[in-house]
């Protein structure tokens, strides 16, 4: 689905990713981990076109994506963002509804098949209920649930996701990263998301991409336990890893 060859990625003058290469496969759910600042959200926004790899290719389903235009581009990745979006008076249905914009006529008008396949979109992410509540009333979880829900509805086989646990508690966080990995196990789709949530991340998710600059490094979650990467990135004097676990505890 997606695949980095040999990319680079800088901040100003800052390499960020050097010489960087990995694959990430159809049902699978990738968590992307590495200290603040290390370019996770930078290397999202290149792959999802927002963005540019200052050298390297990096191909969506096969193709180089230099060669995508933007509506091929929307119709293979579904990028959601860490924000909460700044809406006035729109329900939710008519959120997710966007999701089909890339294959509406030029009046944006739904067909009878796109408003079924909003309707799957918010029953798929346990929102149904809430498709005439204004977005603006939706707390931190539902809104997630909500956006999630308009990239299901581009019918895309990729979904990008940056920070998609922020600012929800943990029991939400948690409950959050095992509905994208029922959709990448169960639709067949490449999700690749952000986090800061070391156990969840380990627990869940199928393999881990971890950002040790200038190096990223790609394995099986059961291999990058055992590898020892996650050690050298985030022991510290004042903190420690626990493999076991994956906490990331404070030294006595």
């Amino acid at each position: 689905m997606i695949r980095l060859s040999n990319i680079k990625l800088s901040f100003g003058s800052r390499t960020l990713i050097a010489d960087a290469s990995a694959h990430f496969r159809a049902g699978e759910m990738v968590a992307l981990l590495g200290r603040n600042g290390t370019g996770k959200s930078t290397l999202l926004r290149a792959i999802a076109g927002l963005g540019s790899a200052q050298c390297g290719d990096i191909y969506i389903a096969g193709d180089n994506a230099t060669n995508l235009s933007a509506a091929q581009r929307a119709e293979r990745i579904a990028f959601v963002n860490t924000e909460r979006i700044d809406v006035d008076a729109l329900s939710v249905r008519e959120l997710v509804s966007i999701g089909r914009s890339p294959y509406t006529n030029w009046m944006g008008r739904l067909t009878t098949e796109d408003r079924e396949i909003v309707e799957h979109a918010m029953e798929k992410v346990g929102i149904a209920a809430l498709a005439e509540r204004r977005v603006e009333t939706l707390s931190d979880g539902e809104c997630q649930r909500a956006m999630i829900a308009r990239a299901l509805a581009q019918q895309t086989h990729i979904i990008i996701l940056d920070e998609p646990t922020s600012f929800l508690d943990l029991p939400n966080r948690y409950e959050l990263c095992r509905l994208l990995g029922e959709l990448a196990h169960q639709e067949n789709k490449c999700i690749l998301f952000s986090t800061h949530e070391l156990d969840i991340a380990l627990s869940l998710a199928d393999s881990i991409a971890l950002v040790d600059t200038p190096r990223l490094v790609h394995l099986p979650t059961s291999e990058m336990i055992t590898s020892g990467n996650i050690e050298r990135l985030f022991n510290s004097d004042a903190v420690s890893f626990d493999a076991a676990t994956g906490a990331i505890r404070l030294r006595q």
